[in-house]
């Protein structure tokens, strides 16, 4: 088969942070630095801080529960079977919304993020009070913080 033989991305990771469980189920070693892919399921009223990638697009795959998306100032919510794609560059931030947790599909392209997460869960940093850490580390994979969080309204 050559060049394209297929890749089995049998080795997946969890980690937990913040209430949120990530899954990376197809890291960016795996897919030679294309993308990567993360299940998450994040609790009702959790989302993180207003926040910009520099250099990835992020595709969220609703599976289950709702969310409240702000993409470039826009809100909108989306729920499940739908799909929101954030261009590299546009800020954005979701909540989950409705008494049931979001199962979605973090799908980034280029990969690289899902390390992020790794380091978070490992180390356990919480948000508000160790933001600074937070966001050096979060610059370190090419993600800038531009607000707060989404309030339940």
């Amino acid at each position: 088969m050559g060049d394209h033989d297929m890749q089995m991305a049998n080795d997946t990771q969890t980690v937990e942070w913040l209430g949120t469980t990530y899954e990376i189920i197809l890291s960016k070693e795996a897919s030679g630095g294309a993308m990567s892919i993360v299940r998450s399921e994040a609790p009702p009223e959790s989302g993180p801080p207003l926040h910009v990638h520099q250099d990835a697009d992020e595709t969220f795959v609703m599976l289950s529960g709702q969310a409240e998306f702000i993409l470039n100032g826009e809100r909108s919510i989306v729920g499940e079977g739908e799909t929101v794609f954030v261009p590299r560059g546009a800020e954005h931030t979701f909540r989950v919304v409705g008494d049931v947790p979001s199962r979605h599909l973090v799908i980034l392209t280029p990969g690289g993020f899902e390390g992020f997460f790794v380091e978070m869960g490992r180390d356990q940093l919480a948000i508000p009070s160790d933001m600074e850490e937070i966001t050096k580390r979060a610059a370190l994979y090419h993600l800038a913080f531009t607000g707060p969080p989404l309030a339940a309204v």
